[in-house]
């Protein structure tokens, strides 16, 4: 034992440490054989100072059992320990609470245990002390703020998922509508990054600890049938295990043989995922063979498929195209002569740690396979927090990420894509490079083409074609399956955004300048300069942005430019109306200006655009009852004028009262699907029982597509009225 001697060397009048409670033991004394094991006495040393700071910065706190906190990080220390974690990681988990729960500040740890030591337990700490207007908001600022410590030093991670675990261990303390949040949290969040990160003896155990606290009659339901079925179970595992080791002795094979029992919350999850009964999930077993060498597990294979008949389409083999989390094993389900499936995964001793333990799993076997794994995962960490528009869609985008049930494809050149299921060919292109997904326009799958919403499947081969003058569609977002596709299209079509705004804010801007006789170009750069200034912008592009976004009115802006601008004859200058012309609307689908949803104007109709703070300018009729809450306030009233060029289609709203009788709809379908019209919505209003209001929402060209439209209606047989109206 070490204590006593690192007492006489660091601490010389130190008091004898205390216990943690009445008839509680120094958990320390535990830690330390753990760490006697792996470490030098030196790096035990350094641990054993972090301990005796960390007990005196936690003096007189207590956990919600009545325990004296330095508990908590302690054994926080000890699951990280048994993963024989290096003693920097050890020092920051006994010290992780130390600048969020107590006065110690983040210099104090880098003078005394290192910079590593202290931007770990940095990165562990929550935000709490920073004001934030929700709870929500600052959990998930908290989270991205551990996330991106995480990409500088996955240690961070393994200490908060250690936490994580000690505080499930012991949430029966706690109050239960607090247990309930903290293990949906843990469910939510943790045990998938555990998962992720192939740590899936912590997942598991996250996973069941979070069951068992949100459904615990759930739990102990399933935990008793378990418990009853078991004894059932022993003689045909013992019959099977005995009859693979009979085999693999044959031939010249040998493993270690365990039967595996799966978690609750994973039989759980199975019988409410596929509608199962308990038996129907248990009455399966399962088996883990554990071999020295590679090429062994391939031999072990042939042998089992041999002594047994393979399950067609329920073999797996990971150790060639390994899980996106460093994850190999091969899996395979036999056919067993009792009368149910057996399910048996075939791994090296190197594999069976990776599996247990990850990325953890690097500091044992020095590797760096785990890491190597989880390096694309970090990365793309990286490239979410750059695009994502505040912590809150970052928070829910890597929640997306971490439930990667994964599909496994091909480039045309045989390089393998590992995508969750359910990605498409977009979600393909983006996961290639950016680019490529910017700029797609089609693709093969197999050399067929098909539907960019085409979902994938394993051994798919996929072939992007793309277009460099082609941008995302807003489309795809209804349909793609990665977070890196989902941020590159919102992040391109920002951009997107941001220079169409700035087109159209400057043209919005010379308009309002023609007025004073002037254009931009011979504005004099001091007063354009000063009224940046005044505005707090950096540059006229920004300018530009927020009078093309609305959050500027183009007639206040020129305003303020031309009070200190004189003419040649010295005199102000005031408006002159150059009859500037209006704005073309050529498309429904432009990003800065919008088509009021109130009214829907449609080309033919008088429209009249609205500059509205961030939302560009919305187009409207001049009828419309929203427009007059401008009729004062003109500098947000806007010149349009319909493109005569636009070939788009518009949506208007249209009412039919009919009287009732079978077939109406079918009839009415037919007559505008025959009017050259799409049908977008149809909503029935039945108004006595003998007449029925029919509100349409049709596709058309324009004013005069809309009057066939509604001609050919109104001569359906039990049509009494037809007409366009608003909304």
């Amino acid at each position: 034992m070490l204590i006593p001697s690192l007492r006489k060397q660091n601490q010389p009048n130190a008091e004898p440490v205390p216990s943690f409670g009445p008839g509680r033991e120094l958990k320390f004394r535990d830690l330390d054989r753990l760490l006697e094991t792996y470490l030098s006495k030196r790096e035990i040393s350094t641990i054993y100072r972090a301990y005796i700071f960390g007990y005196q910065a936690h003096a007189g706190q207590r956990r919600a059992s009545g325990e004296s906190y330095i508990s908590h990080p302690v054994e926080v220390a000890r699951i990280l320990a048994g993963m024989h974690m290096d003693a920097e990681t050890i020092t920051a988990a006994i010290l992780h609470d130390v600048i969020e729960d107590t006065p110690t500040a983040k210099k104090q740890l880098v003078k005394g245990f290192g910079k590593n030591v202290a931007e770990m337990v940095d990165g562990v700490s929550k935000l709490s002390k920073v004001s934030f207007s929700d709870k929500a908001e600052m959990q998930a600022e908290s989270f991205r703020k551990m996330m991106m410590a995480m990409t500088k030093d996955i240690r961070v991670i393994l200490i908060k998922l250690a936490d994580r675990l000690h505080n499930m261990r012991t949430l029966g303390a706690m109050r239960g509508e607090k247990q309930r949040r903290i293990a949906t949290e843990t469910l939510d969040i943790y045990a998938p990054i555990a998962g992720r990160l192939g740590m899936h003896s912590f997942k598991h155990e996250l996973e069941d600890l979070s069951f068992k606290a949100i459904y615990p009659k759930r739990y102990a339901a399933i935990e008793d049938s378990i418990r009853k079925s078991r004894g059932n179970r022993k003689g045909i595992l013992k019959k099977i295990e005995n009859g693979i080791h009979k085999r693999l002795r044959q031939d010249g094979l040998s493993g270690k043989i365990t039967s595996r029992e799966k978690h609750l919350y994973g039989i759980y999850r199975k019988m409410k995922d596929k509608s199962l009964s308990f038996h129907e999930v248990f009455d399966v077993y399962a088996f883990r063979i554990v071999v020295g060498k590679v090429d062994t597990c391939y031999r072990v294979l042939g042998a089992l498929h041999s002594l047994y008949p393979p399950i067609p389409g329920r073999f797996k083999d990971y150790i060639a195209i390994p899980k996106s989390n460093g994850y190999q094993s091969l899996h395979t389900t036999l056919a067993s002569p009792y009368g149910v499936p057996i399910e048996v995964q075939i791994r090296t001793d190197e594999m069976d740690q990776m599996a247990d333990a990850g990325i953890a799993a690097h500091w044992l076997y020095k590797t760096g396979k785990a890491q190597q794994q989880t390096s694309k995962w970090i990365t793309g960490l990286l490239d979410l927090q750059k695009k994502a528009g505040n912590t809150k869609e970052f928070l829910e985008s890597v929640k997306v990420d971490l439930f990667p049930a994964e599909v496994y494809v091909f480039t045309p050149h045989g390089k393998i894509i590992v995508l969750p299921r359910g990605s498409t060919p977009v979600d393909f292109a983006y996961a290639v490079h950016t680019d490529i997904g910017n700029t797609c326009v089609a693709a093969k799958i197999n050399r067929q083409f098909v539907p960019l919403q085409t979902q994938l499947r394993n051994g798919n081969t996929i072939e992007i074609i793309t277009d460099k003058h082609a941008v995302p569609s807003p489309a795809w977002l209804n349909f793609i399956a990665t977070a890196k596709a989902r941020y590159s299209i919102r992040h391109h079509l920002k951009q997107l955004q941001r220079r169409k705004a700035r087109k159209l804010g400057k043209g919005l801007l010379d308009k309002a300048l023609g007025e004073y006789n002037l254009t931009w170009k011979t504005l004099p750069p001091e007063r354009l300069a000063s009224l940046l200034d005044e505005l707090q912008l950096n540059s006229e592009e920004e300018l530009f942005e927020d009078v093309g976004l609305g959050n500027r009115m183009a007639p206040l802006v020129a305003r303020q430019l031309t009070p200190l601008i004189a003419d040649t004859d010295g005199e102000n200058i005031g408006p002159r109306n150059r009859g500037v012309r209006p704005i073309g609307i050529k498309s429904n689908e432009s990003i800065v200006l919008h088509l009021a949803k109130c009214c829907r104007p449609i080309p033919g109709d008088r429209i009249q655009g609205i500059a509205t703070a961030g939302r560009g300018i919305v187009i409207h009729r001049p009828d419309c009852h929203n427009i007059s809450a401008f009729r004062n306030k003109p500098e947000h009233l806007i010149d349009v004028q319909w493109d005569p060029e636009s070939d788009n289609l518009f949506q208007v709203k249209i009412r039919v009262d009919t009287i009732n009788r079978r077939g109406v709809l079918a009839t009415l379908a037919s007559s505008i699907a025959e009017s050259d019209s799409n049908i977008d919505h149809v909503d029935m209003d039945d108004r006595d029982g003998n007449t029925s209001s029919l509100f349409f929402i049709i596709s058309v060209r324009d004013t005069r597509h809309l009057d066939d439209v509604l001609h050919r209606i109104r001569n359906v047989e039990f049509v009494l009225y037809a007409s366009r109206v608003d909304g």
